[in-house]
Formats: structure tokens, C-alpha cells, sequence
């Protein structure tokens, strides 16, 4: 993937103890479940000796400030999305299946290598794969056609893998989780979409 000066962005994201990490295009707190960030905040002594405080005043509750780094080829064909505690790659359905298909085209296994070759790299043991689609067509149809897509990823990914201590959680979520607006042929593109994530060793995804 190659980024852009102008997509590859750098987004300070605040959530609280639980709250699902928000996306710059999306409504916060809308991931799907198993996503979520659920690291705790540092624990701060309020009666540190070198904590100065006014007369009265007390400490709020601590917030998790993770640093998402979020790059995006130029035509939004892919995105990767970092955190501490984990990577995502989500990968528009165009340059993975031929339309309203969950056949893999030639080109697939290339893009899908790449992503096995980050796993590797990063020692990801607990990879989900996610299909979604846009608001198009019934909603049946598209938690069946973003099921279908998400297996037949895991189908090429796992091979490249090949490894039993890898465990994997495959679902279909249809029109739901959208990253980009459904009334644009260019939000709903962006949203016919296979996503592959896995946390980092040792980080505070929830499993």
C-alpha cells in the first residue's frame, strides 16, 4: 500500500475506560463487537507527593488516550489502521470479488498475502475477519453475501498462516458498522469491505 501525503493521518482519538475506539469517518463508538479498546488508564496516587492541587479539587476519572495512525491508498482500495494494541486492514470488496460475488479474483491472493505476511511479522495469534457490505439490496442478502466474503478470505489467509496457534473469529455483519456515508457511491464503496484485525502481543484487545 502506498500512502498519500494527503490520507496518511496521524488521529489523537479519546475514549473512556470500555468505549470502543472511534474512526475519523465514522460515528464513535460504533465497532464491531470484539473490537473495542479495553485497556485500562494509567492509576494515578491522588495523594502523590509531587501531584500539586488546589485546596478542594479532585482528580477525574482517567481516560485511555490511544494514537491511531490511519493511512489509505489514494482511491481507498485499502487502509490500514494502527494502534497500540492493534492492526487493522480493510480491504474494499472491488479489488477483492467481482460484484454482488464472494469469489476471490486473481488479483486477491496478492493483497491477502501481504496482510499474512503483517501477521507474521507482528506475531498475531488472534486474527478476525470481518465482510461488510453497504445499505443496498435486503438486509439478508447482505449478511449472507459479507459472511460468504469473509470465509472465503480466512479460506486464502489461513494456508499462508498455517499455524495452530492462530485462532480465528469469521463473521458476516452485512450494512451495519458503516465507515463512510451509504448515500454516495463512493461512502458505499468504502463500505463493501472485508476487514482483517488482530491485537498486538500482549495488548488490551479484548479476546
Amino acid at each position: 500500500m502506498r500512502p498519500t501525503p494527503l490520507l496518511a493521518a496521524l488521529v489523537l482519538l479519546v475514549t473512556s475506560l470500555g468505549a470502543g475506539v472511534a474512526h475519523a469517518d465514522e460515528t464513535p463508538g460504533i465497532t464491531p463487537p470484539g473490537t473495542e479498546q479495553s485497556a485500562p488508564p494509567p492509576e494515578i496516587d491522588p495523594n502523590a507527593p509531587g501531584l500539586k492541587m488546589r485546596d478542594g479539587a479532585t482528580l477525574a476519572a482517567a481516560k485511555v488516550l490511544p494514537i491511531v495512525s490511519i493511512v489509505e491508498t489514494e482511491g481507498g482500495e485499502e487502509r490500514r489502521e494502527e494502534t497500540s494494541t492493534g492492526l487493522k486492514f480493510a480491504l474494499q470488496a472491488e479489488v477483492l470479488f467481482g460484484k454482488d460475488s464472494a469469489k476471490l479474483t486473481p488479483e486477491a491472493s496478492a493483497r491477502i498475502a501481504a496482510i499474512a505476511a503483517e501477521i507474521k511479522k507482528q506475531n498475531g495469534t488472534r486474527i478476525r475477519i470481518f465482510g461488510f457490505t453497504d445499505d443496498l439490496g435486503s438486509s439478508a442478502h447482505g449478511d449472507v453475501l459479507s459472511k460468504q466474503r469473509a470465509d472465503a478470505v480466512h479460506g486464502v489467509l489461513a494456508p499462508l498462516l498455517a499455524s495452530p496457534a492462530i485462532t480465528y473469529e469469521i463473521r458476516g455483519y452485512g450494512e451495519q458498522y458503516p465507515i463512510a456515508d451509504n448515500s454516495t457511491e463512493e461512502g458505499r464503496r468504502k463500505n463493501r469491505r472485508v476487514e482483517v484485525s488482530f491485537p498486538r502481543e500482549g495488548g488490551g484487545t479484548t479476546p
